[in-house]
């Protein structure tokens, strides 16, 4: 490598975007994509220390995404220019693959399928707050995978196998709770009926033998915590309770046998 040519990442990206020929949005596109990458590898990281591995954990992160493909493609002329450069050795392009996944492969029929999840608005912004919380987990995570990953003893390399999980973790948390919100149906229960049970209601019930009374909020499976009281209309009890009265009596099977609900209030 020549002594006036670019040796860090964020240098040797600033030269490939001056040989780009595109402007205006397709340019700014671009520059997102590669910056994507500049931060994942660190502005100040020697372009020759870079290595496959690493690539590797780039793509399967932006795998992920709807866009992977034209994401990685820039990624990917960027070290094919790097390595005709003689900025680096190996030819870490070939490093650079998309992950092909059923959904994009049977997309049609996927999107036929989908059925709605029902959420109430709680529901839906606590979705919304995990999955922005695990999004910016990303990046700190990436960077303990590098910092693992440069201890070159890795048959016992303990911190690299956790990182590495925990973001599989992550990346598999934020792909759910992304498809639960492309079917999302917020439930406006605002303007049901309050003596019905129905999905998004506060239902307050009486045990009829040990007079225990129990306030619930009646939800779907996706946002379900018995700890809070938001019991899924998919449970024993939920199915008991759906569709039914202020004033009716139902039957339900607990792990201590038949216990037997009235509904005292419902409210929204």
């Amino acid at each position: 490598m020549a002594p006036d040519e670019p040796k860090t990442v964020l240098q040797a990206v600033g030269s490939f975007i001056g040989t780009i020929k595109r402007d205006g949005d397709e340019l700014q596109a671009v520059q997102r994509d590669l910056n994507r990458f500049v931060q994942w590898c660190g502005p100040d990281r020697r372009l020759a220390e870079l290595s496959p591995p690493e690539i590797g954990e780039y793509a399967e992160q932006i795998g992920s995404a709807g866009n992977a493909a034209e994401r990685l493609k820039i990624v990917k002329s960027f070290l094919s220019y790097a390595r005709k450069r003689r900025l680096i050795d190996g030819n870490l392009a070939q490093h650079v693959r998309v992950r092909k996944s059923k959904s994009s492969s049977n997309r049609a029929r996927t999107a036929v399928s989908v059925e709605p999840v029902e959420l109430t608005r709680e529901g839906l912004t606590k979705l919304q707050d995990e999955l922005e919380r695990l999004k910016a987990e990303r990046a700190p995570l990436a960077a303990q995978i590098r910092r693992a990953a440069a201890d070159k003893d890795v048959r016992e390399n303990v911190p690299l196998e956790a990182a590495r999980e925990q973001l599989g973790h992550a990346e598999s948390r934020i792909r759910t709770i992304e498809g639960t919100l492309t079917a999302a149906v917020v439930i406006d229960s605002s303007g049901a009926a309050s003596k019905r049970v129905h999905l998004g209601a506060q239902v307050s019930v009486r045990d009829v033998d040990s007079r225990r009374e129990t306030t619930y909020m009646l939800v779907s499976a996706t946002e379900a915590n018995p700890l809070e009281g938001r019991i899924s209309d998919a449970s024993p009890l939920g199915k008991a309770l759906l569709k039914r009265y202020v004033g009716d009596q139902v039957d339900v099977e607990t792990p201590r046998g038949k216990t037997r609900y009235s509904i005292l209030k419902v409210g929204s």
